[in-house]
């Protein structure tokens, strides 16, 4: 169908979700199954093992306690960059944005402190059981947490100069309370189950 002779018209989608915002739903649908493949297997591999090492105590909970906290506060502050680009506030945004990505720096510092604390103990990648599981699953949420920072590095970089509208801000912003979302499991089956007695 031809309008005002400008060609055929472009359907809308059959969804009522714009394309950008379908792609990264979908994404996440397929990333939680990997997670939740991930989390499984850990979970039938933890509870088959006869001799499961336990090597978190009250500090390694306290770390993790404010690991979270940091994790949920970004996750407040994403809400806060979304609501003001919808807004049309591009500075509040971009303050928003920052302390997002600031907050995600800092749980990836403490995250890394932790590893290094665990190295020192002799719990690595090859160590067993639990050094395969806990690096393998941590390890793949920390790839997450960093690629999100640079992600909202560069949208925050050009939506600030006008390149990329709210639109991304909020996409990236679905991504960011994903992986906030996969701490929230990954918290009572990797930590607190292996808190030694």
């Amino acid at each position: 169908m031809a309008a005002h002779g400008h060609g055929a018209l472009m359907e809308e989608s059959p969804y009522a979700i714009p394309s950008r915002k379908l792609t990264m739903w979908l994404f996440i649908i397929s990333d939680a199954v990997t997670f939740g493949a991930f989390l499984f297997s850990y979970g039938y591999i933890r509870v088959s093992a006869a001799n499961w090492v336990r090597p978190f105590e009250s500090a390694s909970v306290i770390n993790v306690i404010v690991m979270t906290v940091v994790l949920i506060t970004s996750s407040l502050t994403m809400l806060g960059a979304v609501d003001a680009s919808k807004a049309g506030d591009k500075a509040k945004a971009m303050r928003f944005l920052y302390s997002t990505m600031a907050l995600g720096a800092l749980f990836a510092a403490l995250h890394l402190r932790e590893w290094f604390q665990l190295f020192g103990r002799g719990i690595t990648l090859s160590s067993g059981l639990f050094g395969q599981t806990f690096f393998t699953i941590t390890g793949l949420h920390l790839l997450h947490v960093i690629s999100g920072v640079i992600a909202l590095f560069v949208v925050a970089t050009k939506y600030s100069t006008g390149k990329l509208t709210e639109g991304y801000v909020e996409n990236t912003g679905l991504y960011w309370h994903f992986v906030d979302l996969v701490w929230m499991f990954v918290v009572p089956l990797v930590y607190l189950t292996n808190i030694a007695h």
